[in-house]
């Protein structure tokens, strides 16, 4: 069977993984630019390419502290479901191939768990994996949606980039 490509991000002393395949590209953090009446989850909007894409704070759905923007963090340019998305991490830091018997599905982890693909154990820890697929609920899809006014564009999928 073959292996599960993530890459490994941190926020804060907390690794986490997301799924290559849904990755576009890692890039530096850059200044965010409001997006009045998007929901809490949104931080903002950056222009990446030519694209005015959401920046998503991913630290709120994990439950940790919020950190202020700093030069040195990376933004995870990515698909969620339809739409492109920026994800504001402390630092990407590798991709990494893991069987898929070394990962346990969230649920049975933690019950209720609905942004958390999967647990993965690791020989130096445990390691999250995101489920970018089901980040965004419903109605923040719509307000955000609605406050984009149609700027955003979804993007076709590519496949991941192997540096980070």
């Amino acid at each position: 069977m073959n292996d599960v490509t993530l890459l490994v991000f941190t926020l804060g002393d907390a690794r986490f993984g997301l799924a290559a395949m849904l990755i576009r590209e890692v890039v530096r953090a850059v200044a965010i630019a409001p997006l009045p009446k998007a929901p809490a989850i949104a931080e903002g909007v950056i222009n990446y390419r030519g694209t005015i894409v959401p920046v998503l704070d991913i630290r709120q759905r994990f439950r940790l502290a919020p950190a202020p923007l700093h030069p040195d963090q990376h933004f995870i340019v990515a698909q969620a479901g339809p739409r492109l998305v920026a994800l504001r991490v402390d630092r990407a830091t590798e991709l990494l191939g893991i069987s898929p018997s070394a990962i346990a599905p969230a649920t049975a982890v933690v019950p209720g768990a609905e942004h958390t693909a999967g647990i993965a154990r690791l020989a130096d820890g445990l390691l999250v994996i995101h489920d970018l697929e089901r980040f965004l609920a419903l109605d923040e899809a719509k307000r955000l949606d609605s406050a984009l006014g149609g700027t955003a564009e979804p993007a076709p999928r590519r496949k991941a980039r192997g540096s980070a």
